[in-house]
């Protein structure tokens, strides 16, 4: 199922690169955020959502999300392509990539911001939970990272959105979101620490394309998730006093997806304020 059909006509669309953004089901998550943050900043945005993974959690899916996302990034002067997903399925990467390169034109930026999470520690996790977890956080990552390697064209050297270069030459980006939380969440913990390996290697494996790798911890985002009682916890712990915000993630994978970004590669960044683990 698709949203906000655009058709995409290469001859008149403007020269913005495009962003595939996945997990973006929630206005107020940190998907959203980033997609807001680079459709600012000059990209074309195709966006993945899970809707039925929301109506599982506490705070419920959010009627006609993916659609106001949308209207906002057009807004901001970006086309877009929403695309529903269900990242547990093997064959989703190469689908989610087959439309969003046929509505928009080949992606140059990959981030990686979908996850399944639902708490657990060693002793009461099932085996579903497990497999479930690292189905969408760890292999879903790896396959939708590979079909980015295996589709890539650019050519080192150009810019993002820069004349005659057809994916972004030299500017590709792949950003992951991770979390080091791993007690009373082992299943989530663990597939995000795979992740992370994943993406430090295509750094290595992916650099003769004139691509780059990262993984950024966002800290304690409070993105509906969180209780008064943790909210007022995380907040004391942390040295500016504050949570962060889906604002705060979003200005970080926006640098690392710029061209001033190019010199940081196979990183694991945190930008949590400070806050000790």
């Amino acid at each position: 199922m698709t949203i906000n059909e655009q058709p995409s006509d290469p001859a008149t669309a403007p020269a913005r690169p495009v962003a595939l953004i996945t997990g973006v089901g929630r206005s107020i998550g940190i998907g959203a955020g980033i997609a807001r943050q680079l459709a600012a900043s000059g990209w074309d945005i195709a966006f993945t959502y899970w809707t039925p993974y929301d109506r599982r959690m506490e705070w419920g899916a959010e009627d006609g999300a993916a659609a106001s996302i949308a209207r906002e990034l057009e807004e901001a002067g970006a086309r877009t392509a929403a695309i529903e997903a269900d990242l547990t399925g093997p064959d989703a990467p190469i689908r989610i990539f087959d439309e969003a390169e046929q509505r928009l034109g080949p992606v140059t930026a990959l981030v990686l911001s979908h996850a399944e999470s639902v708490d657990s520690g060693l002793l009461d996790t099932t085996v579903e939970a497990f497999d479930r977890h690292f189905a969408v956080n760890t292999r879903a990552s790896w396959l939708l990272i590979r079909e980015y390697g295996l589709r890539f064209r650019g050519q080192p050297g150009s810019k993002p959105g820069e004349p005659g270069a057809s994916a972004g030459a030299g500017a590709g980006r792949i950003v992951a979101l991770t979390s080091d939380h791993t007690v009373g969440n082992l299943p989530y913990g663990a597939s995000k620490g795979a992740l992370d390996r994943i993406t430090l290697a295509a750094a290595h494996e992916l650099a003769h394309l004139g691509v780059t790798a990262n993984v950024v911890n966002p800290g304690p985002v409070d993105t509906g998730w969180m209780n008064d009682e943790l909210r007022d916890a995380i907040a004391q712990g942390t040295p500016l006093g504050r949570l962060g915000t889906p604002q705060d993630t979003a200005h970080l994978v926006d640098f690392l997806c710029s061209p001033q970004g190019q010199w940081v590669n196979g990183q694991l960044l945190k930008s949590n304020g400070g806050a000790a683990s």
